[in-house]
């Protein structure tokens, strides 16, 4: 089928149907062989052959310039990608959902009908983020920890069930049931999406975005999505397109075997520092090559869900039949398992041994067999450590020992009666979707913990020591394999199903521990989570490290990461003699013989079928289903969000900065952790005592994560991350958290009070950063407090992808200074006026802006800077003053003034509600 082909896919017309028969029944798609020729679509990689059908149905009319861009291999050219479902967990939900009740309240008030106001495509929100380990080291833990969260987070509950009732194919996943990403890769995800609504079926394949960082990891079973900010996927909710630039895509051609005692957490933990060193920022990731084929379905979710952290949009492993195995053992009916092969397989699609392999950008090399037993840290990802090298991180990080705090070589405790030693291990937690999703290192856990019990080891008196899994199955599993019993022994009780310590839900330290932290000790969490950004774990610990199951529970035991755990004892048995890590650590056969016997579809089956059935606490949970929520002016928790109060029905007509003033000059790898705070709420804080002052008892402070839909709160807890440093204030005042000198220069406070200082003084207000701004978690609420302090624009060296889009979604201008140039080169003080021209009428591509200094003397100095607009909706919404606005504009009456009026000649998207090619939603 060659020659017609090279003249297809020219219009903007649907592409033809063509019909697929699957055990006798009839099935619609859209050909890719109607677009590209056999061997064009040979040389696509796999991720852009799913942009280029999600085009061609749902985007038809720039299906001839995505066409262009794959033949020529070179140009821009902007993707307009439509998900056919999105995720969301509890922390960015809330702020979407709240925005949701808001959209409907400023729409009803300038004249609109609010119950227009419905996603237009499937939501699936998986409750994970808000549970703490609260109680822990014993079996009443895990029923402790969901007590509490109710207690704490009803009201929050009460108004996702609100949701439910009121929203359009919006449904909940409740509390206790696991993690967003492995709800979604054994019980959500399809592959093959069947859109029933039309006859034939129309099959397409399964793609998504959610608003979680790690959201590629559902790229292991070949489905094709990632994550975006909260303000993106609410305008992909209402139909708006999920627009960017053509993406490069790098590939990782895979050699060799992993060798014995190897894990996949070591394979993930490599890979995140080697492709972080190539440089894979907003690039598509996809593995090819004969050692994919000895990687588990689990070894690549490891994988791909470590894409944030080595900064790669997407980690693509295509559909194969390790994915057609993990779709049996999940439980995936025979006849949608028979539709999924017949369809990627028609499209090629599905990977075989014998596909020619795809033309990729770039090629990074990977040999199996060269990756070794790691952990990552104490501060990023992508600090792989072999295991001998541990010890040596941890005294460059924490040079001076504290003899003071009573660790050391002080003698026992008086209080735990074990001498607890330097490098103290504090937390040490299985935790999160990226491993408790993979068997094979759960098994390995619980071998290596029943072996330590018979040997008499035990979890340090001073670890606190916790088993969060990301499904209910794990615990099945581990139960039926007989393993859950010696975690319990060694330290490691079930403490919930969430993302709990990886997100920050630690809870509190041991209290003995707590108090040798005040005291000055220097102790570290372990975890085999995704991120050990300082402070991010628990506020009291700023050195962590990443590592497997299997080594969490070895930490565990040994109490210290000053323990050389590749030579070193990890304790004695009670003879007295040494136990190492190599006695206890099983061989591979052993886990996969075990992994086997116990693992059944039946486990996830059943799973499945119980996945939105809440606890006795939800069901009690009552709720109305009207179109406006009535919020409450008293809440701590649900608040009218202030940027959808008082929405002009015109868009602004002028957009350039006058008149502003720096609030923050920050250095490099400011985080949204930095920026926007996930963890406990301290008393002393800021937020902590408005809610103090609210009537909320110290004990119900709760998380930030679990505030965000309280501007008040949130906006208290901007930029008060302890590592936050104001480049702007003497060297004596900037340690403890950010703050800054308020507008009159006569004192120095929080970010928020001295924000709101130049508010009242009706000044602009603009941030200027370092290298990879905003790099973390995929936090709206980094970008909506700055702009609620007053920030127009962030002049930083370079942004990460997801913090950037937020910020162009909340109106702030995300200026990059050019090569070269560093905000140190600027002089400023914090006094001087500017001015920033050029950002009237924002367009796509990368335009030229002005920044204009006034220093004190009378003189100006003029900086050029860049702003970079990556589709015609980020135009639009910078134009709209962020995307809420935009959108309420868009859901006005006809007669109502607003979009190009103000500013003529300005092309604006199509409607909310997307195009209506074939596949489009059947909701309007």
């Amino acid at each position: 089928m060659t020659g017609p082909n090279e003249a297809r896919a020219t219009t903007s017309a649907p592409p033809v149907l063509r019909v697929l028969d699957v055990g006798g029944t009839a099935y619609r798609y859209v050909p890719l062989e109607y677009l590209l020729t056999r061997r064009e679509l040979a040389a696509v990689p796999y991720s852009v052959r799913v942009l280029l059908e999600n085009v061609a149905r749902r985007a038809p009319e720039s299906l001839p310039e995505v066409v262009g861009r794959i033949r020529s291999g070179a140009g821009a050219c902007e993707v307009p990608f439509h998900p056919n479902r999105i995720m969301l967990h509890d922390t960015t939900c809330l702020p979407t959902l709240a925005d949701f009740a808001a959209l409907r309240d400023m729409v009803a008030e300038l004249g609109g009908d609010p119950a227009r106001v419905n996603p237009v495509i499937d939501a699936d929100l998986t409750v994970d983020h808000s549970v703490i380990a609260e109680a822990h080291g014993s079996p009443a833990a895990l029923e402790a920890n969901l007590r509490v969260d109710f207690e704490r987070n009803g009201e929050r509950y009460r108004f996702i069930k609100w949701a439910e009732r009121s929203l359009r194919g919006f449904r909940v996943v409740p509390p206790g049931k696991g993690i967003i990403h492995q709800v979604n890769m054994e019980t959500l995800a399809r592959v093959v999406w069947r859109d029933s609504a039309q006859d034939p079926p129309l099959l397409h394949p399964d793609a998504l975005v959610a608003t979680d960082s790690h959201t590629p990891m559902i790229n292991a079973i070949g489905v094709l999505g990632w994550g975006v900010g909260g303000l993106q996927a609410q305008a992909a909710l209402l139909g708006e397109p999920v627009l960017f630039g053509f993406p490069e895509v790098v590939g990782v051609h895979v050699t060799g075997r992993l060798r014995e005692g190897v894990t996949a957490t070591d394979l993930a933990l490599t890979l995140t520092e080697a492709l972080r060193g190539h440089g894979v920022v907003e690039a598509f990731v996809e593995f090819f090559g004969a050692g994919v084929a000895a990687l588990s379905l689990a070894d690549r979710a490891a994988v791909a869900n470590m894409a944030p952290e080595y900064g790669a949009t997407c980690t693509f492993f295509p559909y194969d039949d390790e994915v057609a195995d993990y779709l049996r053992l999940t439980g995936r009916g025979a006849g949608h398992r028979a539709v999924v092969d017949a369809y990627l397989s028609a499209q090629g699609l599905k990977r075989t041994p014998r596909s020619p392999v795809p033309d990729y950008d770039r090629v990074v090399e990977l040999d199996l067999g060269g990756v070794e037993p790691s952990v990552a840290g104490p501060h990023r990802p992508d600090q792989r450590l072999p295991l001998s090298q541990v010890p040596r991180s941890y005294r460059a990080a924490a040079p001076a020992p504290s003899t003071a705090s009573g660790t050391g070589p002080a003698g026992p405790d008086p209080v735990l009666g074990a001498a607890v030693p330097d490098g103290a291990v504090a937390i040490a937690a299985i935790t999160s979707c990226t491993n408790t999703a993979n068997p094979a290192l759960m098994i390995r856990a619980g071998l290596l913990a029943r072996r330590a019990r018979e040997r008499g080891l035990a979890a340090r008196p001073w670890v606190k020591a916790s088993l969060s899994p990301g499904s209910r199955v794990v615990t099945r599993y581990l139960e039926a394999a007989g393993l859950l019993e010696p975690l319990a022994e060694t330290g490691f009780h079930t403490v919930g199903f969430g993302c709990m310590t990886c997100i920050g839900n630690s809870g509190p330290l041991q209290p003995r521990m707590a108090e040798l932290v005040e005291a000055g000790a220097r102790p570290v969490a372990v975890l085999s989570g995704n991120r050990n950004f300082p402070g991010r774990v628990n506020p009291g610990v700023s050195l962590a490290y990443l590592a497997s199951p299997p080594l969490v529970v070895a930490y565990a035991l040994a109490g210290t990461v000053l323990c050389d755990l590749a030579a070193e004892p990890l304790g004695r048995d009670p003879q007295g003699r040494p136990v190492h890590l190599r006695d206890l650590w099983p061989d591979d056969d052993e886990v996969a013989a075990l992994a086997a016997e116990v693992l059944t579809p039946e486990m996830f089956r059943d799973n499945s079928a119980a996945i939105r059935e809440g606890t006795d606490q939800w069901r009690a949970l009552g709720a109305e289903g009207a179109t406006r929520f009535p919020w409450d002016p008293a809440s701590t928790y649900v608040r009218r969000p202030p940027y959808l109060t008082g929405v002009d029905p015109r868009p602004p007509r002028r957009l350039d900065v006058a008149d502003a003033r720096v609030l923050l000059w920050l250095g490099d790898d400011i985080t949204t952790d930095h920026i926007s705070p996930a963890g406990a709420i301290p008393p002393g804080s800021p937020a902590g005592r408005h809610l103090a002052a609210a009537g909320t008892p110290p004990r119900h402070l709760n998380q930030y994560s679990t505030r965000r839909s309280n501007h008040e709160v949130m906006l208290r807890g901007a930029f008060t991350n302890p590592a936050v440093a104001n480049l702007l204030l003497p060297p004596d005042l900037r340690g403890g958290g950010g703050r800054a000198y308020t507008a009159d220069r006569t004192r120095v406070a929080p970010v928020y009070a001295a924000a709101r200082t130049y508010r009242d003084a009706g000044l602009d207000l603009v941030v200027v950063a370092g290298r990879n701004y905003g790099a973390g978690s995929s936090r709206d609420w980094a970008a909506k407090a700055q702009a609620l302090l007053g920030v127009r624009a962030v002049i930083a060296e370079s942004f990460e992808r997801i913090h950037r889009a937020n910020l162009i979604g909340m109106g702030v201008f995300p200026l990059e200074f050019t090569p070269g140039r560093r905000a140190a080169d600027l002089g400023l003080t914090g006094e001087e006026p500017l001015s920033i021209e050029g950002l009237d009428d924002p367009r796509p591509g990368t335009a030229t802006a002005v920044l204009r200094i006034r220093r004190a003397d009378g003189s100006t100095a003029q900086e050029p800077l860049r702003l970079r607009i990556d589709s015609r909706h980020e135009a639009a919404y910078l134009r709209h003053g962020g995307t809420m606005s935009y959108v309420v504009r868009r859901f006005l009456p006809a007669d109502a003034a607003r979009g190009p009026a103000a500013h003529p000649g300005a092309a604006e998207p199509a409607a909310a509600g997307g195009t209506g090619g074939p596949g489009a939603p059947a909701r309007s």
